[in-house]
Parts: C-alpha cells; sequence; structure tokens
C-alpha cells in the first residue's frame, strides 16, 4: 500500500450538525470505496487515499453517542426549545456532549491506514495536537486516565476538560473528532453530565485567559491546530 500523509483542510463555516454529518459520512464512503478498489485491483496500481481535517461550527446542540446514556441529557424538549438547541443520537464512541457557538469542532476524516491502524493511539495523537495547541497560550492541557479529552488541572478537585473528543472507524477510516471550547457559552453545559463525568467540570479558552477571542484570533487557534496536525501525525510514520 501506499501511504498518502498529506492533510486536506476543510473549513464548513457553520453548519447544522446533521448537514455535517452527512457530509462526514460522504468523505468516508469516498474513502472506503477507494480502498476496497484498490484491494480488488489486480493490475498494481492503485491510488492514493485522501485524509481531510474539516472545521465546523455548530448551532447549539447535544449529540448523544451509540455508547451513551440518554439520563445524562438533564433538559427536557420544552427546556431545549427555550435554549434553542436540538438533541440527536449519532454513532460515535462516548457519552453526550455540547456542539454551540464559539466552539472549534474539527472533524478528520482519515485512513488510519496511511498512518498507523490503532485505534488507542489516534486518539492520543488527536490530544496530543490539542495539548500542543493551547500550549501556545500558556495553558498546560493534559491527559486523564480513562477519560478521553484534553483537561487542565488532572488530579485535582477543580480538574476541568477544555476539549471533548469522540468518533467512530470503519474499515480504519475516522470520522467525528474533537470539540475545542474557544469562546463557548459554558452554560449549556448545566444541562447535560458532560461525558457522563459528574465529579467535573467543563472550560474554554476564553475563561482561562479571562478574555474573548476574535473571529480572526479563532482563525488563528484553527492555524495551529493545522499545524500541530500535521507534525504530529507525519511524526507518526516517519
Amino acid at each position: 500500500m501506499i501511504q498518502n500523509k498529506k492533510i486536506q483542510f476543510e473549513e464548513l463555516g457553520l453548519k447544522e450538525y446533521q448537514e455535517a454529518f452527512d457530509y462526514q459520512e460522504k468523505r468516508m464512503k469516498e474513502i472506503i470505496d477507494l480502498k476496497l478498489k484498490n484491494r480488488d485491483r489486480n493490475d498494481g496500481i492503485y491510488e492514493k487515499t485522501p485524509n481531510y481535517l474539516l472545521f465546523v461550527e455548530h448551532p447549539h446542540v447535544y449529540t448523544l453517542g451509540k455508547s451513551g446514556d440518554e439520563e445524562n441529557m438533564l433538559a427536557n424538549s420544552e427546556k431545549l426549545k427555550e435554549i434553542n438547541a436540538t438533541f440527536i443520537k449519532t454513532n460515535r464512541g462516548g457519552d453526550i456532549t455540547y456542539h454551540g457557538f464559539g466552539q472549534i469542532v474539527g472533524y478528520p476524516i482519515v485512513d488510519l491506514d496511511n498512518f498507523k491502524s490503532d485505534i488507542h493511539l489516534y486518539m492520543r495523537n488527536l490530544e496530543e495536537v490539542i495539548i500542543r495547541t493551547i500550549a501556545e497560550y500558556g495553558l498546560k492541557g493534559e491527559r486523564s486516565e480513562g477519560e478521553t479529552g484534553v483537561w487542565l488541572d488532572v488530579g485535582k478537585p477543580y480538574a476541568r476538560k477544555i476539549c471533548a473528543m469522540g468518533v467512530k472507524t470503519s474499515k480504519w477510516v475516522t470520522m467525528h473528532g474533537f470539540a475545542l471550547n474557544v469562546n463557548t457559552d459554558l452554560r449549556y453545559f448545566e444541562y447535560i453530565i458532560p461525558c457522563g463525568i459528574k465529579d467535573k467540570t467543563v472550560t474554554s479558552l476564553k475563561r482561562e485567559l479571562e478574555r474573548e477571542f476574535s473571529p480572526e484570533e479563532i482563525v488563528e487557534v484553527k492555524t495551529k491546530i493545522k499545524k500541530h496536525f500535521e507534525d504530529v501525525f507525519v511524526a507518526v510514520i516517519e
């Protein structure tokens, strides 16, 4: 197999969750179809499978992973309508989380056969991308054993999550990804038990740095994520 290290970045802008989900599935299917085509060839000519990182922002939405507990959704339908939010069950791993304005959501649609076919390593690499990114803002991101994502002050009573993660893979092709809180309205997390973890809270770059990020600065954060994504994932196979 010919490995393709190149990452193609796409900015989707503001999109409803379902629309972005459908687009992820389209990209994923394209890659899987190409892998199957390569597998069935007998002429020795193979096409490289592409890798994407999609950036998107969602209107207020709560999503529940396939292994999640619906009881972690604390708001009923009337409350959801009141706060202008929706609730969707999805096919990623993990429990419940929130997406909304001021949050950078990244969906890597990558062929892990281009890197390493190891989902545990993939998740740790995603965490590493965010850890390196927020380090540029003076924040020490950490991993919390048994709890996916990026955290601050792990092991302390005030440990808090700044980036949630949940993925799905098929034929070693990924979808879903990470949600980094930048200017996120953290009050929306009050209506769920985030990721099903009852004894920890959530935070954002805005809260930690005590300032609002301008649209230009949010673009800069994405640029940093792109750089670290390429650095981390290329390093895996070199």
